[in-house]
């Protein structure tokens, strides 16, 4: 199974999934296209299905090509925002209805694995928050307060699954874990038995707003009533872009020496947090961990990002072998709630799910249940909660202003810090560079055999300047989040074209 980076996550010695109906799509009038393949596109799409829906996801590359296939895989009834600060900005009756839709997406999850018999290594599991201080323990006071008001059972607790220094912990009950992508494979098998169509390697390049919607994609014209962007961000230009900030998080599956395996699932407070959980393999167990988050292409040696994990792991932990590491992508919303319901500026009959920040496991099912309500029925169980055009002029204020000072300082200034070089065959192999040669602006990577590959560094999709990511191996716009292979192609959106090669003058 292929996915958008070049580590390797514990998830991907899957095999790829293979489509049986392929092809089924053409000349017919779809009531819902869902575009995206990972969790929470299959699972909406199955959720509209169940409503009576004739529905087709189409997928740019292949099911779980994105963040789904390098998850950590928790289901959380608990955020990354708190109860606290919803409750601040939305209202006691707003954490009360996040509090309802987390513990009704966990459920859902729960239903599709016990009705579909779903081998993917569910597990249920306590959830522990601790404090390593003073300062953390008053935050944590407030999440308690905050989490119980809002309906979710929440307890303190004297002892951590891990060895590490604690001033206090909150246990959250009824989380859980699973394998992601067999439980997405498992659903689209599901989805497609019961009439539901996919298409894979199929890129969306056009929307025309039609009526019916018509939908241009690398395999021909497509034709649709309503249309789903659950593409983690939508495609092109939209409002949304200024209200969600692209952000990586790194990886790893630890094997550990003496068996100390946390059994619940684990989270510290420090900023940006850290997380574990175990999860069983064919091999035996695995240490899930993760942290070390930063805005997407602001990192300049995205490989300190690993070692700083392994250094902070090896304080807690006896590692014996790290056997995998990888990084994901994810998009923090500037009011610190999901965006999910009908795009703003599109036509009424699209819809989006993104800005689930840290927690896109959890909100894929909130996301499919509110995304099948709305469409089949127009309801809205949550009051409006996650409406993707809401305004609050107070809440994510702050942060809207940072994200978009950081796109315009971006925008502006970095094409101008562009290095100049008098030669680039001089590159080590294996690495990129974004510099000024002959008077020209590239992107420049060589490969293992060094071999050149020259690129325009503008983003596509507003004009920012491309960012290397040696790890993944990338081409990161720090701007949005588009994401490049080393040879120009779209890896992620929100951009639809690739990056522009560059033919230079050999090199006297």
């Amino acid at each position: 199974m292929k996915r958008d980076g070049n580590n390797i996550s514990l998830w991907q010695n899957e095999q790829a999934f293979i489509s049986s109906r392929t092809g089924e799509s053409s000349g017919q009038i779809f009531d819902v296209i869902v575009v995206g393949g990972g969790v929470t596109g299959v699972t909406t799409a199955y959720e509209l299905l169940k409503q009576g829906k004739k529905c087709l996801l189409i997928e740019a590359r292949n099911l779980c090509f994105g963040t789904t296939g390098g998850t950590t895989a928790h289901l959380n009834n608990f955020f990354d925002t708190t109860y606290a600060e919803v409750a601040s900005d939305f209202g006691k009756s707003g954490a009360q209805n996040l509090g309802r839709a987390a513990l009704d997406a966990l459920e859902l999850y729960s239903k599709n694995i016990r009705e579909l018999n779903i081998d993917c290594q569910y597990r249920q599991s306590d959830g522990i928050v601790y404090a390593r201080n003073e300062k953390e323990a008053g935050e944590l006071e407030e999440m308690f307060k905050a989490a119980f008001d809002a309906g979710i059972p929440v307890s303190y607790t004297n002892n951590i699954p891990i060895q590490d220094v604690f001033f206090k912990a909150l246990v959250f009950g009824n989380q859980a874990q699973i394998h992601p992508v067999k439980y997405v494979y498992a659903l689209a098998r599901a989805f497609e038995n019961a009439g539901g169509v996919i298409m894979e390697n199929c890129r969306l390049t056009d929307l025309s707003q039609k009526d019916p919607l018509e939908v241009e994609t690398s395999r021909g014209l497509l034709k649709c009533t309503k249309l789903v962007y659950a593409t983690h961000i939508p495609p092109g230009v939209n409002l949304l872009h200024l209200r969600c900030a692209p952000y990586r998080s790194y990886a790893m599956g630890i094997e550990l020496e003496d068996d100390q395996y946390p059994k619940s699932m684990t989270y510290d407070m420090t900023d940006p947090y850290h997380y574990y959980r175990t999860q069983e393999t064919e091999g035996g167990k695995i240490l899930i961990a993760g942290g070390e988050d930063h805005k997407t292409g602001h990192e300049e040696d995205t490989e300190l990002r690993f070692k700083n994990l392994e250094e902070y792991l090896s304080a807690i932990f006896r590692i014996r072998e790290i056997k995998y590491k990888w990084s994901s992508q994810y998009f923090e919303p500037a009011d610190g709630l999901a965006y999910i319901g009908h795009l703003p500026g599109a036509s009424e009959n699209v819809f989006v799910a993104t800005g689930f920040g840290g927690n896109g496991m959890t909100y894929s099912h909130i996301a499919a249940r509110v995304l099948a309500a709305k469409i089949a029925s127009d309801r809205d169980e949550y009051e409006g909660l996650f409406k993707p055009g809401r305004l609050k002029p107070v809440a994510g204020f702050t942060s809207f202003v940072k994200e978009n000072a950081d796109v315009v300082n971006s925008l502006v200034t970095d094409r101008f810090k562009i290095p100049r070089t008098d030669s680039i065959t001089d590159m080590p192999n294996d690495t990129g560079h974004t510099v000024n040669f002959n008077h020209q602006n590239i992107a420049v990577y060589k490969n293992p055999e060094g071999e050149l590959f020259c690129l325009n560094p503008t983003c596509p999709h507003l004009k920012c300047t491309v960012k290397w990511n040696q790890t993944e191996r990338s081409w990161d716009c720090p701007c949005h989040g588009a994401r490049y292979s080393t040879d120009g192609e779209v890896l992620t959106g929100p951009s639809t074209r690739s990056l522009e090669k560059v033919r230079l003058e050999q090199e006297a």
